[in-house]
């Protein structure tokens, strides 16, 4: 079968090197810069195209000849990316962290009679699925809590951080509105709200803050208590909170010596290369899922953790490894017909089958990617 990749970012040429130890891979950036180092990636296993994946006409006609389409692009590129994709009848897994509300187009994916996947990463994504897989276990969900991260295994001054994916949507995190479920509603509160400071085990204390991580969770489960937070080590929201307050991640234009300035695009030209992964340098990723409710007239709290740490063998940082092999192995599942269900999905609508989780479970623990389950009584709230 032939799949194809949009976009050979860090994360997309994970996904293509995945890919193609049993499919017959392309991957299109229109970067070359990246197309060349996805193909080393891929060990000659990868054909690339150069394509301007911003235009929904290219994606089109990229696509066509593909059984199977994975997409990695851009925050900015997701929404219009998948409707392309959409539209030229093609099977669709996606990881791009669009602010658009990827379901509105489901409608559209019923009726060309597409199964579309969409923020299958790792959060969202993986938080997403084994979330609404507890919830559909229990007689009734209380409360779905969510904290994930994704950091340089050592600290360094001033930032104590580095992007595992685009700088751009790191940004995004930090800027966009968060959305919460709050007594069966949604409130929104600006991201980088309520820190609070949580002790896992391995790594000690990090910080944990609000950021728009619900996504569809807040549309599709009807849980009345749910919320996302970003871990990250103490001391870095602190200093994003300065430059925001600021006005560095705006991006309305200011005037500068006679000239129009983006304090975003003038920031990120000097920060995102200090955010930047230097070879040898590893990452880690920590995730924790917790869901509250009952089973049987009992109190039940269900825990999934994860600690990931960057890949040795394959030189590839835990944070591409972790979004993207979800991915993968979910178009695996569409492309071999055992997941067909047409429409757009968010993980935590295939999360209620558990065949298709233990599947992905399964071959993430194949790839060292190992999430662990602790159940006990839960507390009062």
């Amino acid at each position: 079968m032939k799949a194809i990749v949009l976009g050979a970012g860090m994360v997309g040429s994970v996904m293509a090197a995945d890919m193609a130890r049993d499919f017959d891979v392309t991957i299109a950036d229109v970067n070359e810069g990246n197309l060349d180092a996805a193909r080393a990636r891929g060990g000659g296993k990868i054909a690339a195209l150069r394509a301007d994946l911003s235009d929904p006409a290219a994606i089109a006609r990229v696509v066509e000849p593909f059984d199977i389409v994975l997409g990695a692009l851009a925050s900015r590129l997701g929404f219009a990316a998948l409707r392309a994709v959409i539209e030229s009848g093609k099977n669709y897994c996606d990881i791009s962290f669009m602010p658009e509300e990827a379901l509105d187009l489901d409608d559209l994916a019923r009726s060309r009679g597409v199964t579309a996947v969409v923020d299958m990463g790792v959060a969202p994504g993986m938080s997403n699925l084994l979330a609404g897989h507890e919830a559909s276990g229990l007689d009734e969900c209380s409360e779905i809590e969510i904290y994930v991260g994704g950091l340089p295994r050592e600290r360094s001054w001033p930032f104590q951080y580095k992007a595992g994916f685009a700088p751009s949507d790191v940004i995004e995190e930090y800027t966009r509105p968060t959305r919460l479920v709050e007594h069966g509603r949604v409130v929104v509160r600006p991201a980088l709200t309520e820190p609070e400071l949580m002790d896992f085990s391995g790594l000690g204390t990090l910080e944990a803050v609000n950021t728009d991580g619900l996504r569809s969770l807040a549309r599709t489960m009807a849980v009345p208590f749910m919320k996302e937070k970003t871990l990250r080590y103490p001391g870095h929201y602190e200093l994003m909170r300065v430059l925001r307050s600021i006005g560095l991640f705006s991006k309305e234009p200011i005037e500068v010596g006679g000239k129009a300035v983006v304090p975003l695009e003038v920031i990120s030209r000097l920060m995102f290369p200090m955010w930047t992964y230097q070879p040898g340098e590893e990452d880690l990723t920590v995730m924790r899922i917790v869901t509250r409710g009952k089973r049987g007239g009992r109190s039940v709290r269900v825990c999934w953790d994860l600690l990931d740490f960057f890949h040795g063998p394959t030189g590839a940082t835990s944070m591409s490894r972790t979004t993207a092999l979800p991915c993968t192995a979910t178009a695996r599942l569409i492309a071999s017909g055992r997941l067909r269900r047409p429409g757009v999905l968010a993980p935590e609508q295939i999360g209620s089958d558990a065949g298709v989780v233990e599947a992905i479970l399964a071959e993430l623990r194949a790839r060292e990617i190992v999430y662990s389950r602790t159940e006990g009584e839960a507390s009062p709230r």
